[in-house]
């Protein structure tokens, strides 16, 4: 899953979230080196990862981006499924999503010099360009993917996977939904047994 779908998945603690939201950049034990709440939040991150990644569901939307895009098809369809979380947003939280990610925002800043050089850089930009919030229309996404595809030096292709989305767009739509409702439980349930370690 992608940014916003790891944000959401953490509940309400904001240490939990950030750790989860970091752990991309956090290699092997040394996830040991932060407070307990960060280490639930990268632990969590890692155990979404590993559901996400052998799930049926997910693997029907990565099949169909396979032929074109290679071992990028999973980046993009973590990308995908966080626009459908974006756009149908009021279906899954009472807070709605401008607020969310405001929030979200306020608590980077306020932990920043927890974070990760990485993330710590690329903050400013996440921030200015409103990057969760931009998740839940077409343009946005279609800005992700081409950032993405400029980090990969034009490789991946995925400024392309536009073209996919909105040919299938009922399709990924029904894929992250049936997918989303199982990862949430999953997620809770993972929680639940972190903080108890």
């Amino acid at each position: 899953m992608n940014y916003l779908a790891h944000i959401y998945l953490s509940g309400e603690n904001d240490l939990i979230t950030i750790g989860n939201f970091i752990a991309d950049g956090i290699k092997g034990k040394d996830y040991k080196t932060y407070p307990k709440d960060i280490q639930i939040g990268i632990l969590l991150h890692r155990n979404i990862d590993t559901f996400t990644d052998a799930h049926k569901t997910v693997r029907i939307s990565t099949k169909r981006l396979h032929e074109k895009y290679g071992h990028y098809s999973g980046v993009i369809v973590d990308i995908l499924y966080d626009h459908f979380l974006a756009k149908n947003w009021h279906k899954y939280s009472t807070v709605p999503l401008d607020k969310y990610v405001a929030s979200f925002y306020d608590s980077l800043e306020e932990h920043y010099n927890i974070l990760p050089s990485r993330i710590q850089k690329i903050m400013p930009y996440m921030i200015a360009n409103n990057w969760l919030l931009s998740y839940a229309s077409i343009d946005g996404i279609s800005r992700v993917l081409d950032g993405m595809n400029r980090r990969t030096k034009n490789r991946s292709a995925m400024n392309e996977a536009i073209v996919e989305l909105e040919a299938f767009y009922k399709e990924f739509e029904n894929e992250f939904t049936m997918f989303f409702n199982e990862l949430i439980t999953f997620s809770k349930q993972t929680l639940k047994e972190l903080s108890k370690a």
